[in-house]
């Protein structure tokens, strides 16, 4: 548009020229008559204006190139720009999404799907008919650097079994968006515990999400998924991926119920040179790894652990950290259970079948040695001895059958002591004013203690051991 507006304006001034020397040939003929000065003055005036002409037609020339070129160039720069945006998505990059588009994508964030402690994750749909889910990070003490972790750590990683980041967004002194793409059938914490009554949210409604009772051979699957998903993160990136935050809430499960890891907002890159990083303690109460509680470092037999916590819970459909109620609804005064203490018994007893979620029992169909292979493995991953944990590679061959599984030595299970006195600290006082003492018990109460993790004047205590 420029160039044009130059080439008219350079048209204008030429003509002009023209029509000026012209004129002044024509008055000089008028008023001099057939002269010598008349002669002269036509001549200097033709010379001028064969000089514009030319110098016209030289400038349109150029003119005409500059405009070939900058037509090439856009061009080029269109093309560009699509191959670039077209191999993003080849290798899998993040778009930067518009704060308008994440609106207009979820409707005006209309559909929850999904709530925790840093943001909600609601459903989208985004112009060329992608489904998404949409993560928006509102926590001001941890978002910003959920944020950068989660990007981090995700961005450059792709596997069949880990939820893959689409895009995000960042929003100036406002909330940050991250945009994955929508796994239909939720997370798997509400297709393997028994069905509570939802809490309604009076800020954004009632978080819509599928679930059920997954069965025996599905839970075999999702386990092996998730595991082939940490052996990816653990051994086969440029650097070792620690989730960090391995739980129910993260795993995900599509229409097929194939499992995908999710949510990368504790995570944290290691060189593969280094064996146990230093951190805060951050994550959820039940999944955390003992020396992890004890800040002796972490590794990715942490994931391993946490890991193990999920696979018992898949088994027997309970917990691993439960509080059951008597004598009325006072937690005080209720007994402190651990679903792997009850599960490790039970193995040792002959009696493993008996900690398998009753619900899929009733379906039958469920080999005892397969379900006994899940136990020890999982038992094997929750060792109190970070070195006696296996891999998550070894994990994956045990699940699959190409690995002989022995049954893991008995141990302290020293996270009963950790778990139940930080419970004992958080639940008060009796009527008498002493500090309640939950005992471990074997029941089967479907009561549940699943928060975040928080350190206790014991805990700190003991990390100096």
């Amino acid at each position: 548009m420029k160039l044009f507006m130059e080439d008219k304006k350079a048209k204008a001034i030429a003509a002009s020229l023209i029509i000026a020397f012209t004129t002044v040939i024509i008055v000089a003929r008028v008023s001099l008559g057939p002269s010598n000065t008349f002669y002269f003055i036509t001549g200097a005036f033709a010379a001028a204006i064969i000089a514009v002409i030319v110098f016209f037609l030289l400038q349109d020339r150029l003119n005409s190139r500059r405009r070939l070129l900058e037509t090439q160039m856009v061009s080029e720069s269109l093309e560009l720009r699509i191959e670039y945006s077209f191999m993003r998505k080849v290798a899998g990059v993040p778009t930067k999404f518009q704060h308008r588009e994440i609106e207009v994508a979820t409707d005006g964030f209309q559909t929850l799907v999904g709530k925790g402690a840093s943001g909600s994750v609601f459903k989208g749909i985004l112009n060329d008919g992608t489904p998404v889910a949409v993560k928006r990070i509102t926590s001001e003490q941890r978002g910003e650097k959920e944020f950068r972790s989660e990007v981090a750590a995700i961005a450059g990683v792709h596997h069949v079994n880990l939820v893959r980041l689409l895009g995000y967004c960042c929003v100036p002194m406002g909330p940050r968006f991250l945009v994955y793409n929508f796994i239909p059938n939720g997370s798997l914490n509400n297709w393997i515990f028994p069905p509570k009554e939802e809490k309604k949210i009076p800020s954004e409604g009632k978080i819509q999400h599928a679930g059920g009772c997954l069965e025996w051979s599905s839970r075999v699957r999702v386990a092996v998924d998730v595991a082939k998903a940490l052996s990816y993160l653990h051994h086969d990136c440029r650097s070792t991926i620690l989730h960090l935050d391995v739980k129910p809430e993260n795993i995900l499960l599509d229409e097929n119920h194939r499992g995908f890891l999710s949510d990368f907002g504790v995570s944290k890159l290691m060189g593969k040179d280094v064996s146990r990083v230093v951190t805060m303690t951050r994550g959820t109460k039940g999944y955390l790894a003992p020396e992890w509680i004890l800040q002796q470092g972490i590794s990715e037999k942490c994931d391993v652990f946490s890991y193990g916590i999920v696979l018992l819970e898949m088994v027997g459909g309970k917990r691993s950290c439960r509080i059951s109620k008597e004598n009325g609804t006072d937690k005080s005064r209720g007994k402190f259970r651990y679903f792997p203490k009850i599960v490790s018994e039970r193995l040792r007893e002959g009696r493993v079948m008996e900690i398998v979620d009753k619900r899929v029992l009733e379906r039958r169909g469920i080999d005892e040695r397969e379900v006994k292979r899940l136990v020890c493995v999982g038992l094997w991953c929750i060792h109190e001895k970070p070195r006696m944990r296996p891999s998550m590679a070894q994990v994956v061959e045990m699940l699959e059958g190409r690995a002989e599984v022995a049954e893991p030595s008995e141990t302290r299970m020293m996270m009963v002591n950790l778990l139940s006195y930080d419970e004992e600290i958080s639940s008060g006082q009796d009527s008498n004013g002493n500090v309640a003492s939950p005992v471990i018990d074997q029941g089967d109460d479907n009561n549940n203690v699943h928060s975040s993790a928080s350190h206790s004047i014991y805990l700190s205590g003991l990390s100096g051991r």
